[in-house]
C-alpha cells in the first residue's frame, strides 16, 4: 500500500484532496493540529508542522507528500515559518525518498503578467508575501536541479465553490447575494477575475500526485477558460437564486486608511494590484495533457449550497 500523507489537512484544499486521493490509494495519513477523517480508512496525526522535527515524523514512510498547509496571513508569520516549514520539508522528502506536490498560488508573478498567467510567467512579485513565496519556490528548484528530490508545483488561481475556510468570492458574493445583501468586492468589479473550483484543484492536485511524468514541473490547476468578471459572476448566482445582483465596491483609499488600525486590511494593501486590472489564469497545459475539462462558472456556482457556501459539499461534484 503506498501512503501518501497530506500537510495541512485541515484546510479545505487537504480535506477535499484526502476525498479525492481515495481514488488512488487506502493509505492517507492527515497531518494537522487536530486532524479529522474524511475516508473511513485515514490515518491521523497530530503535529504542529512549525515544531522542530514533527515534519520529519509526519512525513517517515510516505511514497507522495502534499504540502497544503495554509498560515496566518500575516507577512511577520509568513517570514518567520514559510522557509524553515518548506526547507524541513525538502529535507524530509529527501532522507524518506518521498516525492513533494507543493499546492502553491500566484503570488510570486510580475504585476504584468496578472492578465494572462502561465507556468511560463516571470517571478517578480510586487509584494513582500509574493518575495517568500518566489523564495520557496526557488528553494524546490535548487532541490529538484540537484537531483535529491522529485517534486512539482500544483499552482491555483483564486478559489470559489465548496471549502470550509474563510473562501473570499464565497464570503463577499455568493453568501451575500443569496442571502439578499449587496455583494462586495474590492476597486473593480468589471475586470475579468479567474477562479478555480475547489473540487477541480483538489481533483488536479490528487492526479498530479499519482501521475509519474507529472513531477519536476509547474502545473496550472484546471481553471474555466471563459474567464468573467466579478458582475458577470454576481449576475449568475443572482439568477440562480432569484435574487438581485447588487455589488458594494470597496475603493482602494477606504483599504488604505482603514488599514491603519484593521490587521486584515493592512495585510491586504500590497495585494490590490489583483484588483485594479484584469487577472487571468490559464490552465491550458494541465486541460490539454490531461484530457480535463474544469467546470464552467455557472455549473460550479449551481453546485453550491445556499447559506453553506463555507460547508465542504462535494458529493454531487
Amino acid at each position: 500500500m503506498d501512503l501518501q500523507t497530506i500537510l495541512g489537512s485541515g484546510g479545505s484544499m487537504g480535506t477535499l484532496l484526502a476525498h479525492e486521493l481515495s481514488n488512488y490509494t487506502s493509505g492517507i495519513r492527515l497531518v494537522a493540529r487536530h486532524p479529522q477523517k474524511v475516508n473511513r480508512s485515514d490515518e491521523l496525526f497530530t503535529a504542529d508542522l512549525t515544531m522542530p522535527g514533527m515534519i520529519d515524523q509526519a512525513i517517515a514512510g510516505s511514497k507522495v507528500v502534499y504540502l497544503t498547509l495554509g498560515m496566518e496571513y500575516r507577512l511577520s508569520v509568513w517570514e518567520s515559518r514559510w522557509p524553515a516549514l518548506m526547507r524541513a520539508t525538502i529535507e524530509s522528502c529527501v532522507k524518506h525518498n518521498a516525492r513533494l506536490v507543493f499546492f502553491d498560488n500566484i503570488y510570486m508573478y510580475d504585476i504584468d503578467s496578472v492578465g494572462h498567467m502561465t507556468e511560463e510567467s516571470a517571478m517578480n512579485p510586487p509584494s513582500s508575501k509574493g518575495m517568500i513565496r518566489k523564495t520557496l519556490v526557488k528553494m524546490l528548484e535548487s532541490a529538484i536541479r540537484s537531483g535529491r528530490l522529485k517534486a512539482l508545483i500544483a499552482r491555483s488561481a483564486d478559489f470559489y465553490g465548496p471549502g470550509k475556510d474563510n473562501i473570499l468570492f464565497n464570503r463577499l458574493v455568493y453568501d451575500r447575494i443569496t442571502s439578499d445583501q449587496k455583494a462586495m468586492w474590492f476597486i473593480n468589479a468589471d475586470k475579468k477575475h479567474s477562479f478555480t473550483h475547489t473540487v477541480d484543484a483538489a481533483r488536479g492536485t490528487a492526479l498530479l500526485g499519482n501521475t509519474d511524468n507529472a513531477f519536476n514541473q509547474i502545473w496550472h490547476l484546471p481553471t474555466s477558460s471563459n474567464t468573467l468578471t466579478i458582475r458577470e459572476l454576481a449576475s449568475i448566482v443572482a439568477q440562480q437564486h432569484n435574487k438581485i445582483a447588487k455589488i458594494f465596491i470597496i475603493p482602494e483609499w477606504f483599504i488604505k486608511l482603514t488599514g491603519v488600525f484593521n490587521p486584515l486590511m493592512k495585510e491586504m494593501k500590497e495585494m490590490l494590484y489583483q484588483y485594479d486590472r484584469d487577472y487571468v489564469f490559464d490552465s491550458s497545459k494541465f486541460i490539454t495533457h490531461f484530457n480535463y475539462k474544469p467546470l464552467a462558472y455557472s455549473e460550479g456556482l449551481s453546485k453550491m449550497t445556499v447559506g453553506s457556501a463555507s460547508v465542504v459539499e462535494y458529493s454531487e461534484v
